[in-house]
């Protein structure tokens, strides 16, 4: 397949890597925010046959999320809420992002044994947000995404070694196309995807005759679109370099110099005639901060002076869900389960409109997640 970058005018792109709003615990949104949704909500789960384990059943449907941070959001935080049986439901607009959520999760419930939690939130954030990563995170992706292959391939092997995690709605052919996803995620070839280049060439297109005075749309860019809109926690140094190089989170001191094949995405552009090409269409404008970089449980992290975080040399994203600091990203025991009894599903590309014509969907979900894009 030819590498091209995007045609789109947009800085945002086609392709939706990351989600742009903070990740949330949805038992806290239905049960602090909305105490009369809450009420509705105990008094439905009342009329709800118990599940296996006689536990209230609550089912969330989340459309274009993306990311899966508010999964990993709400299992880190389901400890804090009456035990219940939590159904995910998802849905999205392309394998890619089935993909990488599927990546997410598995790092998230690797057991402490193989992977400390400081380490295992670090490689987190290089798979979510960085155009380049190092070696051990390479060496990770190429080691799941032959397990991948498998899980894809062999649901009886996929329900032994990740069973919090359901693919049977998934067509056949979207198995197929995932398998293809996770074969080229496991190409050591970086000239697979040059980033570097499909990067450059997605700024180019981004800014146009503007490209000359980048570092100046980039200032205007945090200034008016993130910190004016209350986002004042993401650092000017560390936004430019990410719009320069795509390296959003930098935080060993380690070398980042291989291709987070996890970015690319495939599309098929006019040449004449339809080619397949596969290249970085995501965004250029905002970064990968918003899901876990603007907001803490811990207020000496939010303080500012001047306009200015008053602790620069502590990123919001490095103590945020996930870290040792605010313990976020779930890290069961052996063997690998959730905290809680929590089941992720996921459903068909775009079925959303189909789903109300489904009996097995019918009056199930207390909570829907609809993405704004």
């Amino acid at each position: 397949q030819e590498a091209m970058t995007t045609g789109a005018g947009s800085s945002f792109g086609t392709t939706c890597w990351w989600g742009f709003s903070p990740a949330l615990d949805l038992q806290r949104e239905c049960g602090c925010t909305h105490s009369v949704f809450l009420a509705g909500l105990e008094s439905s789960m009342a009329h709800l046959c118990l599940s296996q384990d006689d536990l209230p059943e609550l089912n969330i449907l989340l459309v274009g999320s993306v990311d899966g941070r508010h999964v990993l959001q709400t299992m880190s935080q389901a400890h804090r809420w009456p035990q219940r049986r939590i159904n995910f439901y998802i849905v999205e607009n392309n394998l890619e992002a089935v993909g990488r959520q599927l990546l997410f999760l598995s790092l998230a419930l690797e057991s402490p044994e193989k992977m400390g939690l400081q380490e295992k939130s670090e490689m987190f954030l290089e798979l979510l947000g960085n155009s380049l990563i190092r070696s051990p995170t390479a060496a990770y992706l190429q080691e799941k995404s032959d397990l991948f292959i498998r899980y894809v391939t062999d649901p009886d092997f996929q329900q032994c070694h990740l069973g919090a995690v359901d693919l049977s709605a998934l067509k056949f052919k979207e198995r197929d196309q995932l398998e293809s996803i996770f074969r080229f995620w496991r190409n050591p070839d970086p000239q697979a995807f040059p980033i570097a280049r499909l990067w450059d060439l997605r700024v180019r297109q981004y800014l146009g005759t503007r490209y000359d005075a980048r570092r100046g749309v980039c200032d205007w860019d945090l200034t008016m679109k993130l910190h004016e809109r209350g986002a004042r926690a993401i650092n000017g140094r560390e936004f430019s370099r990410w719009r320069d190089t795509g390296v959003a989170f930098e935080l060993r001191e380690g070398v980042y110099h291989i291709p987070n094949k996890t970015l690319a995405s495939g599309r098929l552009l006019r040449h004449g005639e339809l080619v397949p090409a596969r290249g970085y269409w995501g965004d250029i404008g905002t970064g990968p901060y918003l899901p876990f970089g603007i907001e803490s449980e811990e207020p000496s992290l939010l303080k500012t002076v001047n306009g200015i975080p008053a602790k620069v040399g502590v990123p919001l994203w490095g103590a945020g869900p996930g870290t040792p600091q605010m313990g976020g990203i779930p890290s069961p025991q052996v063997p690998a389960a959730c905290p809680g009894p929590v089941l992720i599903h996921f459903l068909p590309l775009g079925c959303t409109a189909r789903l109300p014509c489904k009996n097995q969907y019918h009056q199930r979900f207390h909570l829907l997640f609809f993405s704004c894009r």
